[in-house]
């Protein structure tokens, strides 16, 4: 098994390429499409967005395995670019991680994190997280990484580590778990959570390994000059397409509701030239009626369109 459209080997290069990319969150094909568009060379799952946009609840461990999944070979379908999937705790123990590792793959996950909380989980930036021993969350890396072995070598698996943000945690007990979880044999390590720069840096000094820094939340708004030297691999921007996304429909429905047919008049006379104005064109209208030109017969075309009323390329 190669992996989808390559994509774990491409995502293997990226690691190796000792480069810091920025990695958007994304909830949907679409804004993983518009991601792709943007330049962006990957896309991470945000598993906070997607539990707001899919079933409007936060990210307490509410979406399951079968939905994330689901969502996920969406988004690998509809990009030519790396997807890292969030894994949440891999749903269970170890046995359960394995086959939360074998599902994500072969949705086209190129590479996916799974954290050590207690289940039900939370948003690793919210009060009240627990975690599971360092013992058991050993062993869950050490299960996904012969699972990922088994099938597709080139996945990156990524351990988050909660630690910091529990009751009583530090940034030692961040560093310790990390040398453990590197151990067990993943690829990259996510401190969740750390507090400033300088605990970042610990992170990058005591544990050898390339970092998932999550810039969001609790954790400092870094640069990514900042961060270029501090072996960061990933810088995660989970939730930024999410609520400029939600934010545009509010003010759309909102100002809709007094304007009615006079927004829309106006919107289309000030977003003539943007790229989703015309969205027949940007879902891809044109791209079907060239291989309906291409495969259907000639008098299936004709009837179908001859007199027709609609969109037309």
């Amino acid at each position: 098994m190669a992996g989808w459209k390559g994509m774990s080997r491409r995502f293997r290069d990226m690691l190796k390429s000792g480069r810091t990319f920025v990695q958007p969150g994304v909830f949907n094909a679409q804004s993983a499409q518009i991601a792709e568009k943007a330049g962006f060379e990957t896309v991470g799952v945000s598993g906070y967005s997607l539990s707001a946009t899919l079933i409007g609840k936060p990210d307490v461990g509410l979406t399951t395995l079968t939905e994330v999944a689901q969502l996920t070979g969406y988004i690998c379908d509809a990009v030519n670019i790396p997807v890292l999937a969030d894994a949440d705790t891999g749903y269970g123990n170890a046995i359960n991680a394995m086959r939360t590792v074998e599902q994500l793959i072969k949705c086209g996950a190129a590479a996916m994190f799974i954290e050590d909380q207690v289940a039900p989980k939370r948003c690793g930036h919210v009060s009240g997280k627990q975690i599971i021993t360092m013992d058991e969350a050993v062993g869950k890396y050490r299960a996904a990484v012969r699972t990922r072995d088994s099938l597709d070598k080139d996945v990156v698996l990524v351990a988050r580590c909660d630690a910091r943000g529990v009751a009583g945690g530090s940034i030692e007990d961040t560093i310790r778990r990390g040398k453990a979880y590197m151990d067990a044999g993943v690829d990259v390590f996510f401190p969740e959570g750390v507090t400033s720069r300088e605990e970042l840096e610990r992170v990058a000094k005591e544990v050898s390994a390339p970092l998932l820094f999550n810039r969001t939340g609790v954790s400092p708004n870094l640069t990514l000059a900042d961060l270029n030297g501090l072996g960061v691999f990933l810088v995660a921007n989970p939730g930024g397409a999410m609520r400029a996304a939600a934010r545009g429909m509010w003010d759309y429905l909102h100002e809709f509701a007094r304007q009615d047919q006079a927004l829309d008049e106006r919107i289309k006379r000030e977003q003539a030239d943007h790229p989703v104005t015309d969205m027949h064109a940007f879902v891809g209208f044109p791209d079907i009626w060239k291989l309906e030109q291409e495969f259907l017969p000639k008098d299936d075309l004709r009837r179908k369109y001859e007199g027709s009323i609609g969109f037309r390329p």
